[in-house]
């Protein structure tokens, strides 16, 4: 049985609490990703979203050099365990709609799981279910 651990991205970039969302938005940018995990120290608060800042603080006319992080951080983030199955890694992301999981280790985030990781861990039928049930 496959591991989110043996899949995982590992050094993920994150962004403090305590960072604007400006800030955010240039290391999204420089990054090509649409999402970051949110962290205070390596214990995981959130994921911030190239949406999130567009919905949340532009179309708001909020100031993005003022607006931290940890303001749109927006309950429990949806993670996965470093041990737990791949199968309950496609479970959770199908049930969630979500692209990216982050990695836990205990409470230390350890890993980003996306869903291209699954995609080429799983069978090409399971990879296309995954595929689907989340762009629905």
């Amino acid at each position: 049985m496959q591991t989110a651990r043996e899949i995982m991205s590992p050094n993920v970039e994150v962004i403090k609490e305590n960072e604007t969302v400006a800030q955010a938005a240039k290391r999204l940018a420089e990054l090509g990703v649409g999402a970051m995990p949110i962290c205070d120290g390596d214990r995981l608060q959130g994921m911030i979203t190239d949406r999130d800042i567009v919905t949340k603080v532009v179309a708001r006319d909020r100031d993005p050099n003022s607006v931290k992080a940890r303001d749109l951080e927006t309950g429990k983030p949806v993670t996965i365990g470093a041990d737990d199955s791949i199968e309950e890694a496609l479970q959770t992301m199908a049930a969630h709609k979500v692209r990216r999981l982050p990695v836990i280790d205990g409470h230390s985030l350890i890993g980003i799981l996306s869903q291209a990781d699954l995609a080429k861990a799983l069978p090409r039928e399971r990879a296309g279910e995954l595929i689907a049930t989340i762009s629905e």
